[in-house]
């Protein structure tokens, strides 16, 4: 046997999972409890596993499922189990298809029942097909009417203005004639030229409605044959995303049977659920009698383009696709629960203070500690509740701006309503410059720059913001390189805009820096904690109208 095969788990097919690994990990290596999906760090027997499945990526597995072409890149997932006999080995799935499949040799098939998903689902594929080529046609069809209709449109706007033009003219003509004629007669003139005016307008007004009433009749009718045919579609569509939905029985670890949409009701379930990694672990595991043990899940491949996640980089399971699911498939399994992050307790004396006059207070976050309270009990703790606790006589919302619970530094408080309200001013006219100062875990190309990337949260994974130039909110930030140490970069950032997780997706992102921020658990690789303070807050003071600048220097 040679060092490689030594240390990797045998190659397997669907018929011979699981692999097991070789040689096998002692008893002590192994997890008490399942540790929850949620967490931010695999457990170590669950990043074995996840390293023999790159040794496997690596040595052409990634090729042959084409995960480096663009969109590509896929969330693999390893399940550590224990079968009847004691022995311990992994399952392995990756999230959705890959290379237009859902079945691929030595990776968990897919949750749903596949027979009765084809007995409706290539039928159902086919009609909403034929529904799009009627679109299209009629489309297509009504184009040349909607065309005509916006020149017709256009044009008539034109001669308008155009008249109006002649006419205003006309006016200002006839105002200094009345002044300087007093005639009878001249005025009577004046008066049929006035009249003659109205009398175009008419005339342009009614040629206009001749020529498009007869073509604004047929682009209406075109346009609601058109809206039946769509509504017809998302009619459609929704009978068969109801019929997919069923195809998903969802065993838990007791043996417990659950629809897929009960778990998510009464909300609908977000595109994609049941066809992550995770799910299809343990829905195979639990149909093979496998004891569960520990999971990992990680990205290979082209990264998406919403940005977010990186080669080999490990990633919690998603809460807002993956949360019901899974916590119905974990009962019955001796689990630890999810970790909530921002309930770790914080010292009494936190945030500190660096300034304070009679208006406001300019506190130091820690790391950690909520901007603001959370939901639920455990997570009631913030700067805020501290804050007014600290100043009962304040009044207003005090807090001004808010940092993320992961990140540390200068925050803003007012005393009263009007100092927050000229406060928040200042942030929306972009007259208050902020600076962070953040270890970015890569060698960043360039000494610096301004990233323009739009925002939005990711629906399906709450809190994560991603990429989205349609539907995102505009984004810019302006980096500087301070320092460079080995692999890491420092660098002041100064936002231009204020989005959520913005200096964290901006640093992250391929088109941004294109390194995350160290320590960063949702775009990066997790640490100890997350390398970004605010660092500068400059602005002029609301009531005393001096210049002020606040600093605190990180403690990383």
């Amino acid at each position: 046997m040679t060092p490689e095969s030594s240390h990797s788990a045998r190659r397997c097919s669907l018929e011979e999972l699981p692999s097991y690994f070789v040689p096998p990990p002692a008893a002590s290596e192994l997890p008490a409890r399942f540790p929850s999906p949620f967490a931010t760090e695999p457990h170590p027997i669950a990043r074995r596993a996840a390293e023999e499945l790159q040794r496997e990526l690596r040595g052409g597995l990634a090729d042959r499922l084409a995960l480096d072409a663009p969109g590509g890149g896929k969330m693999f997932g390893v399940l550590v189990v224990a079968d009847r006999e004691g022995r311990i080995g992994y399952l392995r799935a990756c999230s959705g298809m890959v290379d237009g499949r859902w079945h691929v040799p030595g990776f968990a098939p897919p949750v749903f029942d596949v027979g009765a998903r084809d007995a409706f689902w290539p039928a159902g594929e086919h009609e909403l097909a034929a529904i799009d080529v009627r679109i299209a046609e009629q489309s297509a069809l009504a184009a040349p009417d909607r065309r005509a209709l916006a020149e017709l449109d256009d044009r008539r706007a034109a001669e308008l203005e155009a008249m109006r033009a002649r006419h205003r003219a006309r006016r200002g003509v006839r105002r200094e004639l009345r002044v300087a004629r007093a005639g009878e007669a001249d005025h009577a003139a004046l008066a049929r030229e006035s009249r003659a005016d109205r009398a175009e307008r008419r005339r342009l007004d009614a040629s206009h409605r001749a020529a498009r009433d007869a073509l604004a009749e047929r682009v209406a009718g075109a346009r609601a044959a058109l809206d039946a045919l769509e509504a017809r579609r998302a009619e459609r569509s929704r009978e068969l995303l109801h019929a997919i939905h069923a195809t998903y029985v969802v065993t838990s670890a007791a043996g417990e049977e659950r629809a897929l949409r009960e778990l998510f009701a009464p909300a609908e379930p977000p595109g994609g659920a049941g066809d992550c990694a995770a799910p299809k672990l343990l829905a195979l595991a639990y149909r093979a009698g496998l004891r569960p043990l520990a999971l990992a899940e990680l990205w290979w491949g082209a990264p998406p383009t919403t940005g977010g996640r990186r080669q080999a980089a490990y990633y919690p399971a998603c809460r807002g696709k993956c949360g019901p699911i899974l916590a119905h498939m974990l009962r019955g399994l001796a689990a630890d629960p999810a970790p909530v992050f921002g309930a770790e307790p914080i010292a009494a004396d936190e945030p500190r203070t660096i300034f304070e006059d009679r208006w406001l207070v300019v506190v130091v976050k820690p790391a950690g500690l909520l901007s603001v309270p959370g939901r639920g009990g455990a997570l009631r703790d913030s700067v805020l509740a501290r804050l007014r606790a600290r100043y009962p006589d304040a009044t207003g919302p005090v807090l001004v701006h808010r940092l993320d619970l992961d990140a540390s530094g200068l925050l803003l408080a007012a005393k009263d309503a009007d100092t927050h309200a000229a406060l928040q001013r200042l942030f929306a006219r972009q007259e208050i410059e902020k600076q962070y100062v953040a270890w970015l875990d890569g060698e960043v190309v360039g000494d610096g720059g301004v990233v323009e990337l739009a925002l939005r949260v990711d629906l399906e994974d709450r809190p994560r913001q991603i990429f989205d130039p349609t539907n995102g909110k505009p984004a810019i930030t302006e980096w500087r390189v301070l320092d460079r140490v080995g692999s890491r970069t420092k660098v002041a950032l100064f936002p231009r805009t204020g989005r959520s997780h913005q200096l964290r997706v901006h640093a992250s992102h391929p088109r941004g820096i294109g390194a995350p921020i160290v320590g960063d658990r949702l775009y990066g690789r997790p640490g100890e904690r997350l390398l970004l303070h605010a660092a500068q807050l400059t602005f002029t003071h609301p009531h005393t109208r001096a210049l002020v600048t606040f600093e605190d220097a990180p403690a990383f």
